[in-house]
């Protein structure tokens, strides 16, 4: 990842955001921060992480900073508040056509060598394509990020390793970060704040009980 840019200092806001049932969500994410976001299945995650990235429409606006959601286009707003989902899209045969030269140490702390740039995206699995779009999105160097379940596909032990390498990049870049998460001990590990979708609205989770 480039080691010139600056860290981001903009605030991620939701302004009487609303889709589906969730009404008049007003949420403030500071930048550095990981907020996670939980919930039953169908309770609307997923379709709250792609209102903010501009991928549905919805009610309410967003807030990169002073930067509206609804001033910008879609892609140039996707290009800075960035949505990794939880199955990633590749568009070229080859990893190496996906990522904008990672770093060595991005590459070890993933479990990769360089070698992978040079495999075929058929040949990943699950886990690796997880892992793989994560870094994908973070070379980016978006100003917000969206994770859906970011270690779904992961073992015990590799998502541990995945999880402490986002939180030092989120400190060290000061992305704000909206994680779904359902693991208790990692929503424990990570984030600042927990909130639960709860009867269309959001629901604020004590984080001793989580932890």
């Amino acid at each position: 990842m480039s080691a010139t840019a600056p860290p981001a200092t903009d605030s991620l806001r939701l302004d009487r955001l609303g889709i589906g049932e969730l009404e008049s969500v007003d949420l403030a994410v500071e930048p550095g921060e990981i907020l996670c976001l939980s919930g039953a299945s169908g309770a609307g995650k997923s379709r709250l992480l792609r209102a903010v990235a501009d991928l549905e429409p919805h009610r309410g606006e967003v807030w990169l900073g002073e930067l509206a959601q609804s001033a910008v286009p879609g892609h140039r707003w996707r290009r800075r508040v960035m949505l990794v989902p939880a199955e990633s899209h590749w568009w070229a045969d080859g990893v190496g056509e996906h990522l904008a030269d990672p770093g060595d140490r991005d590459l070890e702390a993933l479990g990769f060598d360089r070698e992978v740039l040079g495999w075929q995206v058929s040949r990943l699995s699950s886990g690796e394509k997880q892992r793989l779009a994560l870094l994908r999105a973070l070379c980016r160097e978006p100003a917000a990020l969206l994770l859906d379940e970011p270690t779904a596909n992961l073992d015990d032990a590799t998502a541990r390793r995945v999880e402490a390498w986002l939180v030092e990049r989120v400190r060290e870049r000061g992305w704000p970060v909206i994680w779904v998460a359902h693991d208790r001990a990692q929503i424990g590990r990570v984030a600042r704040r927990h909130l639960r979708i709860h009867g269309g609205g959001l629901v604020e989770e004590e984080q001793a009980a989580w932890t």
